[in-house]
C-alpha cells in the first residue's frame, strides 16, 4: 500500500518543476543572444551537437519543425558561421549538416560549466535519490512532449 501524497508537497514539487524549467529556459536565451541566434536556431545547434551530422531531414524530425523552416533555419545557421552544410556522398539528393569548429568551441564555453556545475548538484544525492529523481524526470519529459503534440493539434 503505497502513501498518498498531501496535496501541499505536490503543489510545492509542481512549483519547483515550473520554476526549474523557467531557469533553464533563462539559461537558454542567454545563450540564444551569445550566438547571435533564436531560440529554435538554439535549438537546433543542441541537436545537432547531441547526434551528430545529420541530413536536413532528419534534423527537422527531430527539431519538429517542417522542412521549408529547417531549411531556412540551415541557412542562417549556415551564415552566421554555426553549421556547414554539405552534400552526401552515398546520396547526392541529401544534404548532412554539421556544426562548424567555432560553433562546437562556443556550445563548450557556453554549456560545460553548466554541465559541470549541474554535476556538482547531482553529487549530493544517493544512487537511490538519483534513480528517483532520473525517473521523474524521464516521465516529466514524456509528459512534456505529449503536452506539446496536444498543444500544436489545438492550431490544426
Amino acid at each position: 500500500m503505497s502513501k498518498q501524497l498531501s496535496a501541499e508537497p505536490r503543489d510545492e514539487a509542481a512549483r519547483a518543476a515550473a520554476a526549474f524549467g523557467a531557469a533553464a529556459d533563462v539559461v537558454d536565451e542567454a545563450a540564444a543572444a551569445t550566438f547571435g541566434v533564436n531560440r529554435t536556431d538554439l535549438r537546433i545547434l543542441g541537436l545537432v551537437h547531441t547526434v551528430g551530422a545529420m541530413s536536413a531531414t532528419v534534423l527537422a524530425g527531430a527539431a519538429n519543425l517542417s522542412p521549408a523552416a529547417t531549411t531556412t533555419a540551415i541557412q542562417r545557421l549556415a551564415a552566421a558561421g554555426h553549421l556547414t552544410r554539405t552534400v552526401d556522398e552515398n546520396d547526392r539528393r541529401r544534404a548532412v549538416v554539421a556544426l562548424t569548429p567555432h560553433a562546437e568551441e562556443l556550445i563548450s564555453r557556453v554549456y560545460g560549466p553548466v554541465e559541470r556545475a549541474g554535476r556538482r548538484v547531482l553529487a549530493a544525492y544517493s544512487p537511490e535519490e538519483l534513480a528517483l529523481i532520473t525517473g521523474f524526470l524521464h516521465r516529466g519529459i514524456d509528459m512534456q512532449l505529449a503536452e506539446a503534440d496536444r498543444i500544436r493539434k489545438m492550431t490544426a
